[in-house]
């Protein structure tokens, strides 16, 4: 794996699309917490709750996993939207990449989230986004249609679309890029789908073909379990390894293209007839958002530096647990998860 690392030269660009978030993170001990203090303010006709640990981040899906791209020392293009305060915010997150990062902004309306997330203890945490999709929802072929973005998309070397959960043209907007980029690897992480998941299923039926990777983790797994009418025969309790591997491969062999599985025990990839599956490393969350687009962004660049399977879905594991294992909401650097892996992985 470290051999392959230190020879990677990926000479193209890495086109990321479409979403941006402003995010603000509010850390709370537990939900009851939560609801003691609102019922406590709501008695009295309202008020602030103070004390609470909060923070403002940058977020959507394609921002961060462009800027962890990006902090891995690959060249990216993102596509996104932004209005004229999310513009030069953009601009100065990214500018530390120089001229490795290209930003195509559409005007208008990016998305805001609060993100509540829930530390009742080392065993039970959650968060919760309450989303502001903006005009991230109407992100469509029409947003990268000039003769210029066409012009990228061609030439790009790796397409990653993601959170067409939140996204209405989603289907339209990857057949769009998809068909217009022939030679490019196509990499798809549609984020929450639960309440559109069986147009999702359907939206995998009509583009499985030219799919190279699909990303999702748990809850996308059993929501797409549950639109295949497969939940009656798989167990949708993936808190164990072999009802991991057994989802991952159905959904693998009913859409007829590889699956990559990121859980809370553990990442499965499966081709529909062979599945691995490698656990996850022992890590205490520090923060519950972002994890899966760290994951997503070593992942790619495990396929980058031709890792085995189980060498990317270790490499994989150990960056998502050393982000979500730090307060910082910095992805760590390769170097990082190399060592990380070597200190914790017999």
């Amino acid at each position: 794996m470290f051999e392959k690392l230190k020879k990677l030269k990926f000479d193209g660009k890495i086109v990321v699309l479409p979403d941006f978030f402003l995010d603000r993170i509010i850390k709370i001990n537990s939900k009851d917490e939560l609801f003691r203090m609102i019922n406590s303010k709501t008695t009295i006709g309202g008020g602030s709750i103070r004390g609470a640990n909060t923070f403002d981040i940058k977020g959507g899906n394609a921002v961060n996993v462009a800027y962890c791209l990006a902090k891995m020392g690959l060249s990216v293009t993102l596509f996104t939207v932004a209005d004229k305060i999310g513009t030069p915010i953009l601009h100065a997150i990214f500018s530390k990449f120089g001229t490795s990062v290209n930003l195509l902004i559409k005007n208008g309306k990016h998305g805001s989230t609060t993100s509540f997330e829930f530390h009742d203890n080392e065993e039970s945490y959650a968060n919760v986004m309450i989303s502001d999709v903006g005009d991230n929802k109407n992100f469509g072929p029409e947003m990268i249609s000039l003769p210029n973005d066409l012009e990228i998309i061609n030439s790009a070397k790796c397409i990653v679309l993601t959170n067409w959960g939140s996204n209405l043209k989603g289907t339209d907007l990857a057949y769009h890029l998809f068909t217009n980029s022939p030679k490019a690897f196509h990499f798809l992480d549609p984020a929450d789908i639960e309440t559109r998941k069986e147009e999702f299923r359907d939206t995998l039926k009509k583009l499985s073909h030219s799919i190279d990777v699909l990303s999702i983790n748990e809850n996308e797994c059993t929501s797409l379990l549950k639109a295949c009418n497969l939940d009656s025969r798989l167990s949708l309790d993936l808190n164990d390894i072999e009802n991991v591997k057994k989802a991952v491969k159905t959904l693998s062999s009913e859409f007829g293209l590889k699956i990559d599985l990121h859980t809370k025990i553990g990442a499965a990839w499966s081709d529909g007839k062979d599945v691995l599956f490698v656990n996850s490393f022992n890590t205490v969350p520090k923060k519950l958002t972002g994890s899966g687009d760290c994951w997503d962004a070593a992942d790619l660049l495990g396929y980058f530096a031709g890792f085995e399977t189980t060498e990317r879905l270790l490499f994989s594991n150990a960056y998502a647990s050393l982000y979500i294992g730090k307060r910082e909401f910095e992805p760590p650097a390769i170097a990082e998860a190399v060592d990380f892996i070597q200190a914790h992985y017999q």
